[in-house]
């Protein structure tokens, strides 16, 4: 979730080198049933017109499992939601692949300056085979690492600079969580019409507001798939986005929720790693969505879900391949239909009647590919809508079939266009 927003030169890299597309099944582009997905075929044009074939990394030598070792390099701890998620995944890989405690080696707390290369070379040398990184700050670090030890494999989230940086030890890795940010915000439209019939808020002042960490892409891609959910069923709804400039920071979190609902905010959402907002809106009595982990215990009363992300997918896809000796994705990025993404459990004693209803139904159309969380026709920006879409002196076309294409030109998010009812707030 550590990702700044993606500069001119990292896309004109990454669109030279043709980056591979984010797959519809680990490592592959392909369904279940074998067609090719949207993914992989936007992908696809993207590197027929650059000229190029889709980078992917060297064969690998197998490693025995019994001797195989997993290092894990993490920005927070199990306290802080972000980390909490990537822990999590790691043990679920940890078990389904049968490793035991000693082959599991963590960093907890690493900051993101050079002490996080430093974490990456002791992992190495204590004969890790595969390490991974979790935070956008890490990623520099964790290239100078890939360049120093070619036979281990370096799997950084949320970065960009693998495939720029033509090392086939070096992996990125995200996921499509734009599509649990859109199911999230849809519980929160219907929470916000109950609201109105309720009497509570009145129909012309329905302002939600958004707890931003930074005004990168990844965030912004973030608190606009959940307003578009909101607003796929409450299109009343407009929003108001307060940034912390902080990853994890309780205190700023409280306070830019606090500020927001003093601001006439109705609902508060979140793109920030701690149970600061939710705390804030338990004592205001506004209703909640979290990130990450559910919020549940810490607002009881307003807590409606969190979106979330399972990185145990890849981490298992990752570290099975490494086993099997099998290369795999440069770029790697999935989503609901392969289990990346989901929402917590819904609070049964805050959401609206007929939310679980309403969330299959949104979930399958996600799965199914009829639904498109950035489709052009649901928003504006400046007043016009968007039938195009490149960055600055790239050629590369996002928007195409009636919607942006969020995370098909490399896993990181690309989504970075203000858009008609949201306005932005900077500390």
């Amino acid at each position: 979730m550590k990702l700044k927003k993606l500069t001119v030169l990292a896309l004109a890299g990454l669109t030279s080198l043709a980056l591979s597309a984010c797959s519809g099944s680990a490592g592959s582009g392909t369904t279940s049933d074998g067609g090719t997905t949207a993914e992989a075929k936007a992908s696809e044009a993207a590197t027929t017109a650059a000229g190029g074939e889709t980078q992917a990394a060297g064969d690998l030598k197998p490693v025995a499992k019994e001797d195989l070792k997993v290092g894990f390099i993490y920005i927070g701890d199990e306290n802080e939601g972000y980390t909490a998620a990537h822990y999590k995944g790691a043990m679920d890989m940890k078990a389904a692949l049968g490793l035991s405690d000693d082959q599991v080696i963590i960093k907890w707390n690493v900051p993101e300056d050079e002490t996080a290369g430093d974490a990456a070379m002791d992992l190495a040398d204590q004969g890790c085979n595969i390490i991974f990184a979790n935070s956008f700050g890490h990623e520099s670090y964790i290239l100078e690492a890939a360049k120093e030890y070619p036979d281990v494999q370096f799997c950084h989230a949320t970065g960009y600079q693998a495939a720029l940086s033509g090392l086939s030890n070096m992996h990125n890795y995200f996921t499509n969580v734009y599509e649990s940010r859109y199911v999230s915000g849809v519980v929160a439209g219907l929470k916000l019409n109950q609201m109105i019939e309720d009497g509570k808020v009145s129909k012309d002042a329905v302002k939600i507001g958004y707890v931003g960490a930074y005004p990168f892409a990844e965030v912004i891609s973030g608190y606009t798939s959940f307003f578009l959910g909101v607003r796929s069923v409450c299109p009343e709804a407009v929003m108001e986005v307060k940034y912390t400039n902080s990853w994890s920071s309780f205190d700023l979190e409280k306070e830019a929720a606090d500020a927001l609902i003093s601001n006439g905010c109705v609902l508060i959402s979140q793109h920030a790693d701690t149970t600061g907002a939710p705390t804030a809106c338990e004592a205001a009595g506004v209703p909640s969505v979290g990130y990450n982990i559910s919020m549940i215990a810490t607002a009881p009363n307003t807590a409606l879900t969190s979106a979330a992300i399972d990185w145990a997918p890849y981490v298992t896809y990752a570290v099975q391949s490494v086993i099997d000796g099998k290369s795999f994705e440069t770029d790697w990025c999935q989503g609901y239909k392969e289990g990346a993404n989901s929402i917590t459990e819904l609070n049964q004693a805050v959401i609206a009647p007929g939310t679980e209803e309403k969330v299959k139904e949104v979930e399958s159309a996600i799965i199914a590919g009829t639904l498109h969380v950035f489709d052009t026709s649901t928003f504006t920006a400046g007043g016009q809508k968007l039938d195009t879409y490149k960055k600055d002196g790239i050629d590369v076309e996002y928007i195409s079939d009636g919607y942006f294409h969020e995370s098909v030109y490399g896993s990181a998010p690309a989504f970075d266009i203000l858009i008609d009812g949201i306005t932005t707030i900077e500390n």
